[in-house]
């Protein structure tokens, strides 16, 4: 039988709220409260080793000395448990569809496990879908209507908000816009040869880097290495960025066209490389998009920085209070 939970809280009521990030290299632990206020965080390796029943164990493990811990320090325990993480994801189920980053996991119910074992509320996003929440309500997107945050990191994702609500598409897959091909030749990710990833994600950027010119980026280059020598001011670098910000400014006059944003966000490289990148993308935005889409977007790195994931992983429960989705069904 399904259990329904009602939230009845106040803006004033200290609730706290335990996000998870759950990624393909760590699992982050937050407490944070109502207006996104960070109070305890701590980390771990995500165990993308082992099967899911094992691996959630383990999470919830962590998440209980985490919770024994804060609540020993004289705190108020969690009132509702917010994650994000990436999909293939049905959002309202919680339940992951054998995502690549969590190559063991196959179907993981994750909501289930967590709302079973904590029997606390659980609301699940899309860790793009987190981003751009975070960015909404507390980033550089406030004030904002239509927004899309661009997440830029290993992978290239999206979160898409139109008329202040978070758009999931038909079968939560909204924001996949790494998938589309740019080109019919170049890097290969996201399985397909010149993918909008392959130009523009911190994983593509090196494979782009190595494809143009072999001779100039060794088998050992990384992204952080091609970061730090076009912030350096290394001419090589900055002229892969700047292509690499054009590439990233034709994909941006496709959404721009499409969905009429008035505000673009670009998260970790974005953030890391600033102007370097974002200069370019506007520049070829600008001679690719209709004038009356372009003029009302501005495109802006994620203004809260390092913590963006940190408030994002907050965002489920956050968005769900915002909205007056004050319930949740345990899923069967």
């Amino acid at each position: 039988m399904a259990i329904n939970f009602q939230l009845c809280w106040e803006p004033e009521d200290q609730t706290n709220i335990l996000g998870i990030d759950i990624g393909g290299t760590k699992t982050a632990l937050v407490m944070g409260t109502l207006e996104a206020k960070i109070l305890r965080r701590t980390e771990f390796l995500t165990p993308i080793a082992d099967p899911f029943d094992i691996a959630i164990s383990k999470i919830e493990n962590a998440v209980d000395n985490f919770i024994f811990d804060w609540h020993k320090d004289g705190n108020n325990k969690p009132r509702a448990i917010s994650v994000a993480i990436g999909g293939p994801l049905d959002i309202e189920k919680g339940i992951l569809f054998s995502p690549p980053h969590l190559a063991n996991w196959g179907t993981a119910p994750v909501k289930p496990n967590l709302q079973e074992y904590f029997k606390l509320p659980v609301f699940v996003e899309h860790d793009g879908n987190a981003g751009a929440l975070a960015e909404y309500y507390f980033g550089a997107g406030q004030g904002s209507r239509n927004l899309i945050f661009i997440t830029m990191g290993t992978g290239l994702g999206a979160g898409i908000i139109l008329n202040g609500v978070i758009y999931h598409g038909s079968s939560d897959a909204a924001g996949e816009v790494g998938h589309i091909r740019m080109a019919d030749q170049g890097p290969l990710e996201y399985g397909k040869v010149g993918s909008w990833e392959a130009f523009c994600s911190g994983s593509g950027i090196v494979k782009f880097a190595k494809l143009r010119s072999p001779d100039l980026w060794g088998p050992q280059t990384t992204t952080h290495e091609i970061v730090q020598r076009a912030l350096a001011g290394d001419p090589t670098a900055i002229e892969l960025i700047d292509e690499v910000g054009r590439w990233l400014g034709k994909g941006l006059a496709l959404l721009v066209d499409i969905l009429n944003p008035d505000m673009i966000i670009i998260g970790t490289l974005g953030v890391l490389l600033g102007d370097l990148v974002l200069e370019p993308a506007r520049r070829i935005l600008k001679q690719e998009a209709l004038a009356i889409t372009n003029n009302v977007c501005k495109i802006l790195p994620a203004k809260l920085g390092s913590s963006l994931m940190d408030v994002g992983c907050l965002m489920a429960v956050y968005d769900a209070y915002k909205n007056k989705r004050l319930w949740l069904p345990q899923d069967q």
